[in-house]
């Protein structure tokens, strides 16, 4: 067996493009609440804000309710309560019942779910869905309808435990699944209801991830997550109605790039432009959201990275009642981190060479405590994030086997409630060991957050002061990060003119650091030469302050044996497979921008020295895992040339024609043109010859 590669620096993330993500996320699943205000609004400026944000609610409310209409029709046709599904359509989205093609299937599912039933009521009631509605809606909705109508009158005839029988297939439970499937397509494009630009961008960058990982034969570190995170199955494609079929030919370029990005075969690419009347993106997102997410895992995600980041409050702060309520439809999210962090809350401060606790760490414990406890009494009413709601908008239709005709007035007023009205009312937190126990452990987030903010501010100084007095081993372990603290506090003092005080704070803490690691003598030096420099030009030379701190926020998460979020893993690994791939495709994502995955790579790289900047993300990553490793103990390196030469430019059109013809990926197009200088007539022919 092959040894272990050495472990591989992760490429630079910008986090804070992935916070405005995932409160976007939270904030159009309604999965946090505001925060709590201190004292009623009562001023002018708080109501005119309140009034500012209302009126930007509706196209969020708008999506999220009809993203709701969309899981709770799904579901009662997965239940097979067909009644449901259309009496919640004739609510809310009467447009999509003038679709005769779905309008049968529908019908004809009904007529399926009523003789299942096997009562002489739902007998009567099915023959009557035959003449009323079955066989009318059979002679308009498409040429093959009036034979599949004949077909399924077998249904009478044919017990539904005979697998033998002509209509097995009609009697399937995953009949319901797949129609519920196919109605989620046509209602999302319908109603314009797409997911938030984080699930979708996680599809994306996940599929991408294994594909890279599968043609090039590497194993992903990742591969568990994902593989419970992103189904293998899909919802069926939304089928274009027949005033679409002889739509204008699609520019090939469309084609291919809708192709290979979601997976289609050229005929799939063309037909989802076709539903998506050309439209190129839209085409895009309708089929990203046929990839199934697990819901309930990505919540867990996001909770457990919004209270990592400091978006919501820790989990003393969840929602009580919502935890009970989540085992009817486990929905609800539980912080994982939570439950793994309190096993190892005696071990906070380990040597990262072993890992073990000794029996100094009692003393950096009792520093941790005080510094506890004065965030306690400094943070009591002051921290303004916001509170975490869960997934709870159809908790109680959830629990529900089957949904009642008389439900529907029920449900269709829950649905058209404003949000204000669906907010779960808070009860006060439980005194317990185990709220004991969140506490002490949300004040360690409190600690740490800070100490980001801090730095964010350019108050490096302060850090340095307050970890120093906390843990005075901690930057023993991370000289990197101490140089690069003092070297924000050196050019702050440099920018306003205090040349002695910044010469100190060389010759004491950046002279010392540099000479005991080589890499930091380079970016010394040109920290000094900001000594010269006009005063303007000084904080350049500075390393980002987000990157800084969210480099800072991962170390001390890891010194007091907090993991990183699942999430960001993921997102680290996905952004690098990307990057790799469209390498190898030698052209950019036409999609990154419209995903917001550009602004995920925007780290900037002209403030700061790279070499500094990559030493940091060096010592920040030791002990993460490792990007992608190969089956043979290869690492594919970030940053490096994709394998395919450059000596033959080829010609765009050319690399079209290849892969419409032979229906290959980009990558293998232009390597086979490149085989036979750039002829795509040689390469066709010599492949069908």
């Amino acid at each position: 067996m092959d040894a272990s590669p050495p472990l591989q620096s992760p490429p630079l993330v910008n986090w804070d493009a992935l916070d405005a993500l995932v409160l976007d996320f939270a904030r159009s699943d309604r999965l946090v609440l505001p925060p709590a205000s201190p004292s009623p609004p009562s001023s002018p400026s708080s109501s005119s804000t309140t009034t500012a944000t209302s009126s930007s609610v509706p196209s969020s409310s708008s999506s999220y309710r009809s993203r709701l209409v969309i899981r709770r029709a799904r579901r009662a046709l997965e239940e097979g309560d067909v009644d449901a599904t259309l009496a919640l359509l004739r609510a809310h989205a009467p447009a999509a019942l003038l679709d005769h093609r779905l309008l049968f299937h529908l019908h004809k599912q009904r007529f399926v779910e009523l003789v299942r039933r096997g009562t002489e009521t739902d007998r009567e009631a099915s023959l009557d869905c035959l003449r009323t509605a079955l066989a009318p809606c059979a002679l308009d909705a498409y040429p093959e309808a009036y034979e599949e109508f004949k077909h399924i009158l077998l249904v009478l005839i044919y017990d539904k435990d005979d697998q033998s029988s002509p209509v097995a297939n009609e009697w399937s439970i995953k009949k319901r699944f797949e129609l519920a499937g196919l109605l989620s397509s046509i209602l999302r494009a319908h109603l314009q209801a797409y997911d938030p630009n984080l699930s979708m961008a996680l599809r994306y960058l996940i599929s991408i991830h294994k594909v890279l990982c599968s043609r090039q034969g590497i194993s992903s570190p990742i591969s568990d997550l994902i593989d419970q995170l992103l189904f293998d199955d899909r919802d069926p494609p939304a089928i274009p109605q027949e005033c679409s079929l002889e739509a204008p030919p699609f520019d090939e370029v469309d084609v291919q790039a809708l192709a290979h990005a979601v997976e289609l075969t050229r005929q799939g690419a063309v037909d989802s432009l076709k539903f998506a009347k050309g439209d190129l993106y839209q085409a895009f997102q309708n089929e990203l959201c046929r990839m199934k997410l697990d819901l309930s895992l990505l919540d867990k995600l996001v909770h457990e990275y919004c209270i990592y980041r400091g978006i919501v409050e820790g989990g003393s702060h969840v929602l009580p009642g919502l935890e009970c309520n989540s085992q009817c439809n486990d929905l609800n999210s539980v912080d994982k981190q939570e439950t793994n962090i309190e096993t190892r809350i005696e071990c906070e401060i380990t040597n990262n060479q072993n890992g073990d606790c000794s029996t100094s760490d009692i003393t950096h414990h009792d520093s941790w405590s005080r510094r506890l406890r004065r965030v306690r009494s400094s943070t009591s009413g002051q921290r303004r994030r916001k509170r975490w709601r869960g997934r709870v908008d159809d908790l109680g239709y959830a629990c529900e086997i089957s949904f009642d005709a008389n439900k529907h007035d029920i449900l269709s007023s829950s649905l058209d409630m404003d949000e204000d009205e669906m907010i779960v009312k808070p009860d006060l937190v439980a005194d317990s060991s185990l709220s004991d126990g969140r506490n002490n452990q949300d004040q360690k987030y409190e600690v740490i957050l800070e100490m980001r903010d801090l730095t964010r501010k350019g108050m490096t100084s302060k850090v340095v002061e307050e970890i120093n007095s906390m843990d005075p081993d901690f930057f023993s372990q991370n000289p990197i990060l101490l140089f690069q603290l003092k070297q924000v506090e050196f050019l702050k003092l440099v920018a306003s003119g205090d040349h002695g005080a910044a010469l100190r704070v060389a010759s004491t803490h950046l002279g010392p650091l540099a000479a005991s690691n080589q890499a930091l003598l380079k970016p010394l030096k040109e920290t000094l030469v900001t000594l010269i420099q006009p005063s303007e030009d000084v904080l350049m030379k500075a390393v980002s302050l987000p990157v800084l701190a969210s480099s800072l926020q991962i170390a001390m998460s890891r010194r007091l044996g907090i993991e990183e979020p699942q999430l960001m893993k993921i997102v680290r690994t996905t952004l690098h497979t990307h990057s790799e791939w469209f390498r190898l495709q030698m052209c950019k994502d036409r999609f990154e921008h419209f995903l917001q995955i550009d602004s995920l790579k925007e780290v900037d790289p002209s403030m700061g020295s790279r070499n500094t900047l990559k030493a940091l993300t060096d010592e920040c990553a030791n002990g993460s895992s490792q990007i992608t490793t190969c089956s043979s103990g290869k690492v594919l390196h970030e940053g490096g040339s994709p394998q395919v030469s450059s000596e033959v430019a080829c010609d765009e059109n050319a690399i079209l024609k290849v892969m419409e013809f032979l229906a290959l990926p980009r990558s293998d197009a232009i390597q086979l043109l490149m085989q036979y200088n750039g002829n795509a007539e040689a390469v066709i022919q010599q492949i069908f010859s």
